[in-house]
């Protein structure tokens, strides 16, 4: 059984290389697939849940996927190691520039009321 962690979708890279070392079948690309799609069904509930528990929930824009929840002000939740993670992998930043950047444009980033909160995890 794979589980999905609080790091998602780099999990199913790190199984798509594993796949690929091993010389697994289609098959283990049919699951990767369907896991990706359960993820991403996940994040769009989640983000839909947040917006029916407040309607003024405002979003950090691409970052989705690090969504936790919602606090029970209305805030939005995010992982901080995973917005972390999607700075590097996406946007190809080194990890001091992805904290430099999540520092001064994310979190530093005051919008009203319903600012995204962020949750920083060992």
């Amino acid at each position: 059984m794979i589980c999905l962690n609080s790091q998602g979708l780099p999990l199913l890279e790190e199984l798509k290389n594993l796949r690929a070392e091993t010389g697994e079948s289609v098959i283990m690309d049919d699951k990767l697939e369907e896991m990706r799609l359960y993820h991403l069904d996940k994040v769009r509930l989640m983000k839909e849940s947040c917006s029916e528990f407040n309607p003024e929930a405002l979003f950090a824009d691409g970052f989705d996927e690090s969504i936790i929840g919602i606090d029970t002000k209305g805030r939005v939740t995010y992982s901080y190691n995973q917005i972390i993670e999607t700075l590097i992998e996406r946007d190809g930043m080194s990890e001091e520039e992805a904290r430099e950047f999540f520092d001064f444009n994310i979190d530093g980033a005051y919008v009203g009321e319903y600012t995204p909160i962020y949750i920083y995890e060992d």
